[in-house]
Order: C-alpha cells, then structure tokens, then sequence
C-alpha cells in the first residue's frame, strides 16, 4: 500500500472513529473509491493494517480521556472511590450485547463490507439515530444499569459498517436519561475495550496466516501502515475535542446531515457501478 493511501484511511479511520458517522462504514466506502476493495470482487482485508489503525485510535482516547482513566485505576485498590468501581461494572456490562452479537452474527457482520450499498444505506440510519434524542428524551441523570445496556446494546447494533459506534451510543445514553457530557464520555470509555477487543481479534487472525507471533507484529509495521496510524492518533484526537464540544452545546444531531448526503451520494454512487 502506499504511504499517500495509508495516510487518507489513517484519515478517515481517526475521524470517522470518534466523529459520529461511522468508523467502519467510511473505511469500506474509502477502500473501495482508493481501489483497495472492488465493487462486486473479492477482498482480502489487510489485517496487519486493520491492526494499527485500531492502536491508533486507541491511543488517542487513552490520551484525553487519562485522568478518568487514572480514577478507574486508583479504584481498583481505594475502597472510598465507590462511583469509580460502579463505573468499571457498568463499562463491562456495556460491553457484553457487543461481545454476543459478534459472537452470534460474526459471518452476517462480516460479508456487510462487501455490500457497498446497504452500508452507505446505514449511513442514512445513523443519520436517524443522531436524531432520535430529540424525539425521546429521558430525565438528567448518570450513568446506570440500564442506560449501561441500552449503550451495550447501541454498540452491538454498530458492529454493522455505516451504523457510528460513538453516534448509536450516545444517543442511547440520551434516550436513556444520562446526562449528555456523561453519555459522551461513557460512550468514549465504551470504545477502549471495544477497539482493544477488534486488535486482539484481528491480531488473532493475524498470527494463524503468520509463522509466529513475531512475524505478525514485524508484518504491522511497515512505514505506510506506521504512518496511518500516527495520522488516526492525531485526528482521533481531534475528533474526539469535536465531538464533546458538540454534545456539550447540543449540537449531535448536526452531524446527521451529513450521514443523509454521504449515504445518499454512496447509493447512487455504488448502485451505478454494480
């Protein structure tokens, strides 16, 4: 691949990742206008890239988000930090409805990148989804139980490409009463183990096409892929200050008008070129 390609779905993937429209669904729909995937043929992921791109975005939420990070950690071992405990159980409970439907659904979740339609398609259903909260609103409050699985449940809807993790997720947290900057940041905190969970997958996949775990990780760091990954670190970051910004003033369903046109456009785009 080259380093000008790796750099522009670096691109994307750090933007798409924490911006709400969808991290999957603009990778595949990016591959295939790149010529990395084409329309209607075969595919073979590149699973040594998929890799650090997903470090990539891993370090730039671990970066704004250290100092609750820090609290989570200090937790483990202060009885006093009560709500930090609480926190820790209900990012687990969050993850599960994730872990089970990739579990149950893992060859459906699959072929989706191959049907470039349907995923500019749920493009336009993220869209809705970035709408829906200000249709239903739930009471102020922090993060529970049941917001904690009506989150979990919004992250397993977004394995699918084109549906946004971090849309799908706060606008559940909103739905279900948490408080905006809370579901924001839960929502953000969700995406640790959620993209720690693709990397250890896919590097699992890695190692079963490679002589060693040695040859997998030498295999991931060639200088393109190096280079999209620095480039999703730091525009993750960025995307990451956007998107708190812009739940903190109310702003989410903004990001919808876009989903509608970027999903439209790639209907009409890749329903000509079947």
């Amino acid at each position: 691949m080259e380093i000008w390609k790796a750099i522009i779905v670096g691109i994307v993937q750090g933007l798409a990742e924490f911006l709400p429209i969808s991290s999957s669904g603009h990778i595949v729909l990016t591959q295939y206008l790149l010529g990395i995937r084409e329309v209607g043929g075969e595919h073979q992921p590149d699973l040594s890239f998929e890799i650090v791109l997903h470090l990539g975005t891993l370090v730039s939420v671990i970066i704004f988000f250290w100092p609750s990070l820090w609290k989570l950690v200090q937790s483990l071992y202060t009885a006093s930090m009560v709500e930090e405990r609480k926190m820790i159980l209900w990012l687990a409970i969050a993850t599960l409805p994730a872990v089970v439907a990739a579990l149950l659904f893992k060859d459906f979740f699959d072929a989706a990148p191959g049907k470039p339609v349907m995923v500019s398609g749920l493009l336009i259903v993220t869209g809705l989804i970035l709408f829906a909260p200000r249709l239903i609103k739930g009471q102020a409050n922090k993060v529970g139980l049941k917001s904690a699985l009506i989150m979990g449940v919004g992250q397993a809807f977004a394995i699918l490409p084109g549906v946004s993790r971090s849309g799908s997720t706060i606008a559940a947290g909103l739905m279900s009463g948490v408080k905006a900057e809370k579901a924001a940041e839960f929502s953000f905190l969700m995406s640790i183990p959620a993209i720690a969970g693709g990397f250890v997958l896919t590097m699992k996949d890695q190692m079963e096409v490679s002589d060693s775990f040695g040859e997998a990780l030498k295999a991931c760091f060639k200088t393109p892929y190096v280079a999209g990954a620095i480039a999703a670190a730091l525009v993750g970051l960025f995307a990451i200050y956007v998107v708190m910004g812009a739940v903190k003033r109310g702003k989410l369903e903004y990001f919808s008008y876009y989903c509608f046109a970027a999903g439209i456009a790639g209907m009409i785009w890749f329903g000509t070129q079947a």
